[in-house]
């Protein structure tokens, strides 16, 4: 967008400015993500190449340009600004004002400024460029092997930003001094590598070395070979990344992968392969053209795909899940490595189970003692924790899993700015916060589960990070209406006031309107496993009359007690248990479900609904999905929520399904949807001997089909036709792109989350579009 101050006009070339007869000399403002992605060295490339002198410098987190020469020339050279931006560069606004000021002759790029106040997006880590893989390999260049090759179309950004204007000397590459060569080639203006501030080389850079005991191995080709000799004879590597530590291990090897769990502590959840290329990964998994896109783009997540049947890896890798998470290679060092074990790697990352990742290599020796049997290391230190973005192609664009490298910190907008600078701590599962300032809205990357002192210690760093690095001093906060919640007590300690509670179900919906700029109110399906409604009762299938400011409760799934509370989304036969004790005549229909429960665990679990005793009500879409689990016989008991989940949507495979009918009462003012009928039929079902694959197949037919009615009915009540979906059940592919299309072809507009993930990753984006709203002091577009 360009813009103008004070007075815009258009030149009739679409270039806003100042007049008519304006001087030939400009001076331009960029704003936008226009730091570390080799911005002022286009600049530079460009001015030259249309004749014009003056000067581009960083200033803050924007650039700042002064231009003279020909008008045409300067006409030109704006146009091209957004035009031909690097591919790195996200360009917000141009503003273009007359100068008088610049130098006719030359064009440099001048010492950055830090005006006070000012604040900028910072770029992502981007994976590493076609150009430096060709010289990475080349046995001509004087980078071949280097295992920190970069340029400023790639590398490390986020992490190593210690502080705006983007330096050098403000990075953790301040420690290495660039030598001659190096310097010649930042200096040159034709040159790849002009003014990148990560500028390094095997003379000058940073350095590798292996650990394995007592034995220290030094030199990147050595170290790099011995590390793939252990790889090859079934080791655990510890390797130091950009944002931290992998864990990697031969992925064909089912004793590799199995020691890995044990000493992870990781007994099911599923594993990351990393593979050489996208050809590579299609021997394991099922490509189309855009998953293939999505492997190889600069982001270089990984992609959750079905794996194929003759797949080489381990059977441990995602053990009942039918999927496996791939990625390509992001840095130089993933690339060597691979290129020399010639396989498959497992690289997940360097924690205990549900622990931050490790970064410094002093924390790693401490804190993967215990998994590694050997470190590769380097000096380059890690200023931000970040691990690998995960993502789901769907038929109708992509479900976001875990946003973090390559994507985060980009900014998000909110449709209605904050009067005030405010945080929204998150929740507390799959946490994430945001931090804002005006529209603008900055969300971290994934922090996890807040229930470890390591993890609220990542948390406490990461948001004084944040607004160091922005320069936001919140003066109010954003929370979940859980007053148990931990991140509920975080919110508090902050000391800020207005503290805003909201709703978790309305966040979710919140943060899909937000994305898309919607103001006005639309009805919102929540769906995911727990949140703290108003009654006190535990929600999760909801569906909300909803704008940003306020909601009202159109529908819900019925009640149904927990035995156990929390335990209930580890162990599945709870949840079964939970519905069956709304009508116990069914008991026949449930005996499946509690076939391998130990009868003392079960006297336990029927005690606490007698006497409703740690057995809360949940309306929870994700407890259904464990109890029918449960039910089928998929799945009794896991080791991560979502499990039971997963394994029922691999279980159905591509099986279309029989829609059975899912009562709905809309007798009252919050209508019920009950599955309690479906759930004993497909125990009675089960009993009789029906494929498993078919009762998974309907049981997620009859409840998209009983959603789609349940909206439906909704939108012609409230006079609405836009429906928005938030949730973690909204990370079923089914879920993701049948209801949406069913609800198309009804005629309604269905609003998805892309920017951000459908589930608790995206909800402190949502708390702060409400919070914004509800301080901007605007009100709901209805009556509550």
């Amino acid at each position: 967008m360009v813009r103008l101050s004070p007075v815009p006009r258009t030149d009739g070339h679409g270039v806003v400015t100042a007049s008519a007869a304006a001087p030939a000399a400009r001076r331009i403002r960029v704003t936008g993500v226009v730091q570390g992605v080799g911005f002022r060295p286009f600049v530079h490339r460009l001015a030259v190449r249309h004749g014009l002198g003056g000067w581009v410098r960083n200033a803050g987190g924007e650039v700042e340009i002064t231009v003279a020469g020909a008008e045409s020339a300067i006409t030109a050279f704006i146009g091209a600004i957004e035009l031909e931006a690097p591919p790195l560069a996200r360009i917000e606004t141009v503003h273009v004002e007359p100068s008088m000021d610049a130098p006719a002759d030359g064009f440099a790029i001048v010492p950055s400024r830090d005006p006070a106040g000012m604040r900028e997006p910072v770029s992502p880590d981007v994976a590493l460029c076609a150009a430096c893989e060709a010289e990475l390999f080349d046995p001509a260049d004087r980078r071949f092997r280097y295992p920190f090759i970069t340029c400023t179309d790639c590398g490390p950004r986020f992490t190593v930003i210690e502080a705006m204007p983007y330096d050098r000397v403000r990075t953790s590459m301040r420690a290495f001094a660039q030598c001659p060569a190096c310097e010649r080639e930042y200096a040159s203006p034709s040159d790849r590598r002009f003014h990148s501030e990560t500028n390094s080389c095997p003379a000058c850079g940073p350095r590798l070395w292996l650990e394995r005991g007592d034995q220290v191995v030094d030199g990147s080709a050595h170290a790099l070979e011995s590390a793939a000799g252990l790889l090859r004879e079934g080791a655990i590597v510890a390797l130091r990344g950009l944002g931290g530590f992998h864990l990697a291990v031969d992925a064909t090897s089912d004793r590799a992968v199995v020691r890995l769990r044990s000493r992870k502590r990781r007994d099911a959840k599923p594993l990351a392969v990393m593979v050489q290329s996208v050809s590579h990964a299609a021997e394991l998994v099922e490509l189309t053209d855009e998953a293939s896109a999505l492997l190889q783009s600069p982001v270089r997540p990984i992609v959750i795909l079905p794996e194929r049947e003759a797949s080489p890896v381990s059977r441990f890798i995602a053990p009942g899940i039918g999927s496996v998470g791939v990625m390509l290679p992001s840095t130089p060092l993933h690339h060597l490595l691979l290129d020399l074990v010639c396989h498959p790697l497992v690289m997940t990352s360097g924690n205990l189970s549900d622990e931050p990742i490790a970064t410094g290599n002093a924390e790693a020796r401490a804190r993967l003692a215990g998994i590694a049997d050997a470190f590769l290391l380097h000096d380059r230190e890690i200023v931000s924790r970040y691990d690998d973005s995960v993502i789901r192609p769907v038929r109708q664009g992509r479900v976001i899993i875990r946003r973090a490298r390559g994507l985060a910190p980009l900014p998000l907008r909110l449709p209605l700015a904050s009067p005030v600078p405010l945080v929204a701590v998150g929740a507390d599962l799959k946490n994430t916060f945001t931090v804002v300032d005006g529209s603008r809205a900055y969300v971290s990357q994934h922090i996890g589960d807040l229930d470890s002192l390591e993890t609220v210690t990542h948390f406490r760093e990461t948001l004084a990070r944040f607004e160091s690095l922005f320069r936001i001093a919140p003066s109010a906060a954003a929370r979940d209406l859980h007053p148990g919640y931990l991140s509920t007590r975080l919110a508090e300690e902050l000391g800020l006031s207005p503290v805003i509670g909201v709703q978790h179900h309305h966040a979710h919906i919140a943060a899909v309107l937000a994305e898309h700029g919607e103001r006005d109110a639309v009805v919102g399906l929540a769906f995911d496993g727990t949140g703290y409604g108003d009654d006190g009762n535990v929600w999760g299938a909801e569906v909300l009359l909803a704008d940003l400011h306020g909601y009202r409760r159109l529908a819900q799934l019925r009640y149904a007690p927990m035995p156990g509370g929390d335990l209930a989304a580890r162990e599945p036969w709870r949840a079964a248990l939970g519905y069956l004790s709304l009508e116990p005549d069914r008991a026949r229909a449930f005996e499946g479900a509690f076939e391998k429960v130990p009868p003392r665990e079960l006297a336990m679990a029927r005690a606490q609904l007698d006497r409703r005793l740690n057995a809360p009500l949940a309306s929870s879409l994700g407890r259904l999905f464990d109890a029918a689990a449960a039910v089928i016989g998929v799945h009794h008991g896991g080791q991560f929520e979502g499990q039971a989940a997963m394994e029922l949507e691999a279980l159905a495979g591509n099986l279309a399904g029989i829609a059975r009918e899912v009562p709905i009462d809309d007798a009252g003012a919050v209508w019920q949807m009950d599955p309690l009928p479906l759930l004993g039929e497909l125990g009675e079902r089960q009993r009789s001997g029906a494929d498993r694959a078919d009762l998974a197949a309907d049981f997620h037919a009859s409840l998209i089909a009983a959603t789609v009615r349940l909206a439906t009915a909704s939108c012609e009540r409230c006079g609405i036709g836009t429906v928005a979906l938030g949730g973690g059940v909204f990370q079923n592919a089914r879920f993701a792109t049948q209801i949406p299309a069913a609800l198309e072809a009804r005629g309604m507009r269905v609003l998805l989350p892309r920017e951000l993930g459908p589930n608790d990753g995206a909800v402190s984006y949502g708390q702060a579009a409400v919070a914004a709203a509800r301080l901007a002091g605007t009100s709901a577009s209805f009556s509550n």
